[in-house]
């Protein structure tokens, strides 16, 4: 074992010498420009645009790394500000040169994934947004600013808008079949938030059959949805809800970190009974960042906070023996954050306490205390309160070996960060 720690460690230093000694050569190039003369050949404006490009990836990169891993790359100098690389790949992506597309491509997944999953709350950032629309007036059929022209539209809750776009960029080519995946996914959200559970299940059935990224995550998605629809497409599917459950654990590869927590879930979900139907559904739309997604349009949070008040009821009329503590607490979470999108921060603060009030009866989903630790940092942070909000987004840091353990730490990491920027204006 120590041999193996050795081995992957001194892999882990290559990888960050290398990353380092590119880095370092941006750094020289932009240097290298503050002694050269000014002028606006097309060489020069290569030259300038790809160091923007390059320091802002790089930059952006190194910001986003994980708390540990940050501390090793700093014993090297490495360090990256989030702040200076949005920067300037904004400024590379509004000049004329090779890599302008490559700077506004990085900034979109930024914005359309990274943000959404990590970020504080702010979704979108107008300045790229009027960047993309500039670029869109100019490649009317690129099919990936189609895409992403879709992403947005669901960011601001305007879900009707990206189904159009998505079908848009299925149509306009059929060589990337990879592509047609990608949308088949965000249709699964689309369908997934606004309830209309037939679709939702057709996108993620073509996904299971033709995608090979995480067959896992694509039959527990099956199998979710499946729970909701009636009893006769289920019959008429030819699907069995607890055999796809059951199914997720010897699909789970070691390369996507999720696959783990659906294959215990499916597990659990397909080997019991007494859970609301609901209930797998909801704990996967947190788990994607789902409810921050949907946070533009009230009406549909007040949807979903409908269908958790009804689970809660059937669940306090009927608890489980074993997992009653688990589901109840999982469902006053999601009630709490539900609460918090819709600005009842009192009551919300009320449900996110009722979690951590029961930590020591929690038998199997201890995951949950810490992730609500951090919804009420945030929720104090929406109202300005940076003191609880630290207090409570440094209590995740005394948790170990929950799931989906590292993307709260880094969550909290981001949170954290920018509660420290805001105290300094």
């Amino acid at each position: 074992m120590a041999a193996k720690d050795d081995e992957s460690m001194l892999a882990f230093l290559k990888r960050e010498i290398s990353v380092g000694l590119s880095y370092q050569i941006y750094k020289d190039c932009q240097q290298v420009l503050t002694q050269i003369p000014d002028n606006q050949s097309k060489a020069h404006k290569h030259l300038v645009g790809g160091i923007k490009f390059g320091l802002g990836a790089f930059n952006l990169m190194l910001s986003l790394m994980p708390p540990r891993i940050l501390k090793l790359l700093n014993i090297f100098g490495y360090s990256g500000d989030r702040e200076v690389g949005l920067a300037l790949l904004h400024e590379s992506a509004s000049e004329t040169h090779i890599n302008n597309i490559l700077s506004l491509l990085t900034l979109l997944f930024y914005y359309n994934y990274i943000y959404v999953a990590f970020g504080v709350e702010k979704v979108y950032n107008s300045a790229t947004e009027d960047l993309f629309l500039v670029y869109l007036k100019k490649f009317l059929n690129c099919v990936i600013f189609k895409f992403f022209h879709a992403c947005s539209s669901m960011l601001k809750g305007d879900f009707e808008n990206a189904q159009l776009k998505l079908q848009e960029c299925i149509f306009t080519q059929n060589e990337w079949k990879q592509v047609h995946h990608l949308c088949y996914w965000e249709f699964i959200w689309c369908h997934i938030l606004l309830q209309d559970w037939r679709q939702a299940y057709h996108y993620a059935n073509l996904l299971s059959q033709h995608s090979r990224w995480s067959k896992a995550i694509y039959m527990y998605s099956k199998a979710i949805i499946l729970a909701l629809l009636p009893s006769d497409f289920v019959k008429s599917a030819s699907e069995n809800m607890n055999s796809l459950f059951l199914k997720v654990e010897s699909l789970k590869s070691s390369s996507v970190p999720i696959e783990k927590f659906v294959a215990e879930k499916g597990q659990r979900y397909g080997t019991t009974i007494g859970w609301f139907t609901a209930q797998p559904l909801l704990e996967f739309i947190y788990a994607w960042s789902g409810f921050r997604v949907m946070s533009k349009k009230n009406e549909l949070i007040s949807s979903w906070l409908s269908i958790i008040d009804k689970g809660e009821d059937l669940l306090q009329e009927n608890p489980h023996k074993e997992y009653g503590t688990d589901d109840i607490s999982l469902l006053n979470l999601l009630k709490g954050l539900c609460l918090k999108h819709l600005g009842k921060y009192s009551k919300a603060e009320y449900y996110f306490n009722r979690v951590i009030q029961k930590e020591k009866l929690l038998k199997y989903d201890h995951y949950l205390v810490p992730y609500t630790y951090y919804e009420l940092g945030i929720l104090h942070y929406l109202k300005g309160d940076y003191a609880r909000a630290t207090k409570n987004l440094d209590n995740v840091r005394n948790y170990k070996d929950y799931s989906k353990e590292a993307r709260l730490q880094f969550r909290t990491h981001i949170a954290l960060e920018q509660i420290a920027k805001e105290k300094m204006t």
